[in-house]
């Protein structure tokens, strides 16, 4: 095993925004091409590194290129055991100890697959798993899938999908002075409002793993003049479902939810989705990586990319060094216990 904290470091020091991940890459694709024992594909900025030795079992090890924007934490700090710098959390630590694996475990007990890939941070239709799946869809197969995005060393089973919904509401515009001739479509977002946000929720149990629904205005617009009654505003709504639904039927929960404060001339319309994905825990290679691992299996109430993999009907799971919870924050950090005890979890699950 390598210095770990300071491959992540290294890895922090290389600016890589999504879209700009052309020199984290390289580095990347460098050290993959070392190894006699790997097969190394680039598709743009994408690296793929195979083992093949014809196994019956492949496993991809699958982790994301590219960060958020800096906020004052773009240059890397060591203090002790512990790395703080852009992306350290998410997900540098993870790519670090994929790197360390690839370029260690030349004999493993299923055959593996490494993807490193652009664009996670942003829109879904820039996402490099996309890329290849469109490019070479080959390269991306396998038998399941580990997504190294921060998990604490713990199993986060499958995640959540999202929805993200637009809705309308009309009024019709009249001079301020005189607002009975009109109706102010603004106003009208008050009682709707308050219904998103006393909405229950909703928890979902799928294989022991708890999946807890949330619900979230995330943005309003409106108006027209500062002496018009304004005759439309729009509410952004961002619903996070459990794997018990597809996109289509959260569509269909989410306008019952909103229903009682819609009426003739307002608009529902989804303007986004992810799928979501089931646990899948039962597949062998999966429950072998629960069994490597310490701490309770959780649900993963965000989403990753899993997801991406359950679509192709690859079971999937989240595992990987960092606190989620640091995740784009100003102060991400991993420390060296974190990303050794993931070196060692993964290195058990695949044979070392």
């Amino acid at each position: 095993m390598s210095d770990l904290l300071a491959a992540t470091a290294e890895l922090v020091a290389v600016p890589s925004l999504s879209t700009e991940e052309g020199l984290i890459a390289d580095h990347v694709e460098r050290l993959l091409r070392r190894q006699a024992w790997l097969d190394v594909v680039r598709v743009g900025d994408n690296v793929v590194a195979r083992t093949d030795l014809g196994l019956p079992d492949r496993v991809v090890l699958a982790g994301h290129l590219d960060t958020v924007p800096p906020n004052g934490n773009a240059v890397p700090k060591i203090d002790g055991t512990t790395l703080w710098g852009l992306g350290s959390t998410d997900m540098k630590g993870g790519l670090a100890v994929m790197l360390d694996l690839a370029g260690t475990l030349g004999r493993p007990n299923c055959d593996v697959t490494y993807v490193f890939y652009v664009a996670e941070e942003i829109a879904r239709e820039h996402n490099g798993l996309l890329a290849l799946a469109s490019a070479e869809p080959g390269l991306i197969d396998a038998s399941a899938a580990i997504v190294c995005e921060p998990t604490n060393c713990r199993v986060e089973a499958g995640c959540q999908g999202v929805l993200k919904a637009d809705i309308a509401i009309a009024g019709l515009r009249a001079h301020v002075a005189r607002p009975w001739t009109g109706r102010n479509a603004i106003h009208r977002l008050g009682p709707l409002l308050a219904g998103v946000a006393g909405w229950p929720g909703r928890e979902v149990q799928i294989d022991g793993c708890t999946y807890t629904e949330s619900l979230q205005a995330v943005g309003v617009s409106g108006g027209v003049a500062s002496n018009v009654l304004p005759d439309r505003a729009v509410l952004q709504l961002n619903y996070r479902f459990a794997p018990d639904r597809d996109a289509a039927a959260a569509g269909e929960a989410l306008r019952e939810i909103v229903a009682p404060w819609l009426e003739v001339g307002d608009s529902f319309t989804v303007a986004d989705s992810a799928p979501s994905a089931p646990p899948s825990l039962n597949h062998p290679l999966l429950a072998r990586l629960v069994s490597a691992a310490s701490g309770p299996v959780s649900g993963k109430l965000g989403w990753t990319d899993v997801a991406f993999f359950a679509e192709r009907g690859i079971p999937a799971a989240n595992f990987g060094p960092g606190d989620p919870e640091l995740a784009h924050t100003a102060g991400e950090m991993v420390t060296r216990g974190s990303l050794e005890e993931a070196r060692q979890v993964l290195g058990r699950l695949l044979g070392e």
